[in-house]
This record gives structure tokens, C-alpha cells and sequence, in this order.
């Protein structure tokens, strides 16, 4: 056979094996069920919308995030249904504002009547995992509120916040651990995802890292990164590149497991940036503020099987989004399901969402957090296991989560609340000691820093967008006061 000849058979046969090749890619998503991926859903802790490079931080070094923002979904207006720790894991947990369950703050608990994504994808097939800060009730065998409790088959848990060699509860057990904080999570994640696989079932593993929570611990290797910066701020930032490396590993292992194509991995933090060393980027308010600083998160999402190439999505997007969307995918539909905040965004991986169809709403409710120092706690049920004793401490359980002994008014709405629509965010703040209530109009496309209070401008804007927020308010007290259950 001539030689030109069998260099283009050659060609033919290679373009046609190539073919091929993505033929059985494609089929293999099929085959591999697209309508139950498996589901990676991992949560920063205090990382502001401005801390990762991709979103332009001048110093911070996150490779992994950055490659995730480069070839899957980025969401440039994602936000923290609140705008600190344990009600915004609430939200990610069941669909709805953490106001609903009585979660107003940090180191408060679910409620064990609400249905939870773990809960709910366990039935439609799925096993279920948590690795990492916990932070919505006990990490204590014999707690209502704990994660096994909740719904995850597998936990490896703290109660809160937790650096380097963390005590973690196994399923209750207290567990001494070696090595940098979110690699520790990560690698715990990744036993639980190979026994998976080897068993052919999908699963939800939820791995919530403890960084970049104060106080920062990096290690030298992370600091010497960043050495040109004063220690606090070479300690934050080294957690966040550990944090961003651990990612990686948790990429790598699903490639590694040949899972990737049909493996949801969704990421986000829980809050806005923390003072002095965070960074909100150009917006207004840091954590702990209703403001958009104190809202807004970074978040990816990675999907082969449905997002084929990269894009950036302006809709604005929350937290609560995450349950029903996870919800549309899998097919699951709990029964009684009581009423949610967040929407499917299915359509939006399906670039067939332009704008977010209905408001969202935010309400930090002046209610004080609950201390959950976890050392200190953890290190005690470590202790007390090794003698051979099971505490009984009834509010380290959290026995009476879940417990409505209060009816809270329903025609006042104390606190800090915004309801945006579209490009509006609507402020409204009734002081703890006067009764007026203060409001603020932006239109957040022209205004994102929120300087220019528009609310004189546009009375029916105003009196149309209170109507909406008031409408929200009463039925997030209906929820409170437990006519859901």
C-alpha cells in the first residue's frame, strides 16, 4: 500500500477512534445516570467574596479555585443566606432561611422537624457524608441534632471552627487527628468517596472546612508565601491557599476515581469577609451586615456531564438555592416538604435563567450566638471516652433543639432585613430601643459599594418592594412558630 495512502487510513482511523472516544464519554454520563451524580458540596468558613485570586485579590494564591472558576460555573453574585456561620449551613441543609428553624445566629441548631438534604437524597438511593465543621447542633452520640441524626450516614465532625490536628467526632467517637486542618476533612471525604464508588451507589459528601476561621494557624510552608506580610495576615492567607490545595486533592481524587464527568462539586463560603485582613472586594459591609460585603461569597460549580464549558452567571444566586436545586437534579421529593426560600437553579446550569424569578429575602434577627468553643469540648469527650465514660451534659446535646416554647409577634419584625429584587436591594433597620424603622433603596447595578440611598427617588419602588419583604417577614414567623410541622 502506498505510503500516502496509509498515512491518511492512519488519520481516518485516529479521527475516528477520537470520535469514538467522545461518543463513549457522553454515553458514559448516560450510563452513569445523570439524574443521580454523585454530589460534592464543600463550605469555606469566613472567606469573603474578594478572598481568591480569581475574583482579583492582588496577594491571595488559589490555583484550584481559580482552575474550577476557569472551566466550570462561576457565580459572581452568589450569597450567604446570612451573614454568619451556622444559619447560613441551615439554609444550605434544607432550602429555606435559617429564621424559619430558630437558627438566628452562630452556634445555633437545627430543628430535628425539618427535612434535610441528606434526609432527603438518602431516599432516593443516596449514601451520605459529613467531614468538617458541623456547627448546627452536637456532635454527641445520643443528640437530636447531630449529623447522623440529620440525615449522613458517615460523619466525622466538630461542633465548630476547628486548625490544625483537630479532635473530630466519628459518628460520636472522639477522634485525635494529625495534620493540617482542611486536609484533614479532605482526606476523611475522600475514604468515604472510594468506598463508594467500589459499591456503585451515588453519594452526597458535605465537607466543611474549619478555615479560614480566626485564629489562623498556617503552616510555614503556606506562610512563607506570602512572607512580605505582616504574621496575622501570612497566617490567613496561608489557610486559604491550604484550603485551596485541599480542594485540589479532593478534584484530583475524583479524576482519580474516574467519577469526575457525572460528580456535582459545588463550593462556596458560609458569610461575608472578616475585618481587617478579608476582603469584600467593592462592596459595602464585612460579615456579621446585611450589606452585600457581608453576604456575598465566592462559588463554583463543576458538572462535565451538564456545564460542557466554562461560564460566568451574574444571577444572583443564594445559599438556600443549593436544596431544591440538588432536589430538581436527583428526583427526590420529600413528602410534607414545608415551604422554601431558594429556587431550582437547573435552569440556569441549562443557561436558560437570565434573571432570578422571585426576590430573596435576608433577616438577621438580634438574637446572641451560643459560644461552641470546640477544642475545649472536643478535648473533654476525648478524655472522657479514654476512661471509659459517655458525657450526658444535656446542653453540649442540645436536647431540646426543636423544642417551640416561644410564639414570636407576627406584625413586628425587629432587627436588620433586605429584600432584593432584580438590581434593588431594599434596606430596612428597626433599632433595638426606637420603633422607626429606617430604610434604604439601591439599585445595586449602578451602586454595588451601596453609598447612594435611593429611597426618596422611588416611593413606589419603596412601598412596592416593603410589601414583598413584609409578605416574607410573616411567613418566616408562620415557620418559627411551628406551623410547618
Amino acid at each position: 500500500m502506498p505510503r500516502r495512502k496509509l498515512c491518511l487510513l492512519t488519520l481516518v482511523y485516529t479521527i475516528i477512534i477520537c470520535l469514538s472516544a467522545k461518543t463513549i464519554t457522553a454515553a458514559q454520563c448516560d450510563r452513569n445516570h445523570p439524574s443521580s451524580p454523585n454530589i460534592l458540596l464543600v463550605l469555606a468558613d469566613d472567606q469573603g467574596w474578594g478572598d481568591v485570586a480569581y475574583n482579583g485579590h492582588p496577594k491571595l494564591k488559589t490555583p484550584n479555585l481559580d482552575s474550577m472558576a476557569a472551566t466550570g460555573l462561576r457565580f459572581d453574585r452568589f450569597y450567604a443566606a446570612a451573614p454568619v456561620c451556622s444559619p447560613t449551613r441551615g439554609s444550605v441543609m434544607t432550602g429555606r432561611h435559617p429564621n424559619r428553624f430558630g437558627c438566628f445566629s452562630w452556634g445555633h441548631t437545627l430543628r430535628p422537624q425539618e427535612i434535610t438534604i441528606a434526609e432527603a437524597l438518602k431516599s432516593v438511593g443516596y449514601t451520605t457524608g459529613h467531614f468538617g465543621k458541623w456547627h448546627l447542633g452536637s456532635v454527641r452520640k445520643g443528640s437530636p441534632v447531630n449529623p447522623g441524626a440529620s440525615g449522613f450516614d458517615r460523619w466525622f465532625s466538630a461542633p465548630n471552627f476547628f486548625d490544625n490536628n483537630p479532635i473530630l467526632s466519628r459518628e460520636g467517637k472522639a477522634v485525635a487527628t494529625q495534620g493540617e486542618s482542611s486536609m484533614v476533612v479532605a482526606d476523611a471525604a475522600i475514604e468515604f468517596m472510594r468506598e463508594r464508588v467500589a459499591s456503585k451507589k451515588p453519594f452526597l459528601a458535605v465537607v466543611w472546612f474549619g478555615s479560614p476561621h480566626n485564629p489562623h494557624q498556617a503552616l510555614p510552608e503556606d506562610r512563607r508565601l506570602y512572607a512580605d506580610e505582616p504574621e496575622k495576615v501570612q497566617h490567613f492567607y496561608g489557610e486559604i491557599t491550604a484550603m485551596d490545595r485541599a480542594v485540589g486533592k479532593l478534584r484530583a481524587e475524583l479524576k482519580h476515581l474516574g467519577i469526575r464527568d457525572n460528580t456535582i462539586l459545588w463550593y462556596c463560603s458560609d458569610n461575608g469577609a472578616i475585618p481587617k485582613v478579608g476582603s469584600s472586594g467593592p462592596h459595602r459591609g464585612l460579615k456579621g451586615s446585611i450589606y452585600e460585603g457581608g453576604l456575598l461569597v465566592p462559588a463554583v460549580m463543576e458538572w462535565p456531564c451538564r456545564i460542557t464549558k466554562p461560564r460566568s452567571t451574574d444571577v444572583r444566586c443564594n445559599t438556600c438555592d443549593i436544596y431544591p436545586t440538588l432536589l430538581e437534579i436527583t428526583g427526590a421529593k420529600p413528602k410534607k416538604q414545608p415551604p422554601l426560600d431558594g429556587i431550582s437553579l437547573v435552569p440556569l446550569l441549562d443557561e436558560k435563567m437570565k434573571t432570578r424569578p422571585q426576590g430573596m429575602g435576608f433577616w438577621a434577627y438580634p438574637e446572641k450566638g451560643i459560644i461552641t468553643p470546640s477544642h475545649e469540648w472536643m478535648s473533654e469527650l476525648l478524655k472522657s471516652q479514654k476512661a471509659g465514660k459517655e458525657p450526658t451534659d444535656k446542653e453540649r446535646l442540645r436536647l431540646d433543639a426543636g423544642k417551640i416554647t416561644r410564639q414570636y409577634p407576627t406584625d413586628k419584625f425587629p432587627g436588620h432585613a433586605a429584600w432584593i429584587d432584580g438590581d434593588w436591594k431594599l434596606h430596612c433597620l428597626v433599632p433595638k430601643r426606637k420603633h422607626q424603622t429606617r430604610v434604604e433603596l439601591y439599585n445595586l447595578a449602578n451602586d454595588p459599594k451601596e453609598e447612594k440611598n435611593l429611597a426618596a427617588e422611588e416611593p413606589k419602588r419603596v412601598a412596592r418592594m416593603k410589601t414583598a419583604l413584609r409578605n416574607w417577614h410573616k411567613s418566616v414567623i408562620d415557620s418559627l412558630n411551628g406551623e410547618d410541622y
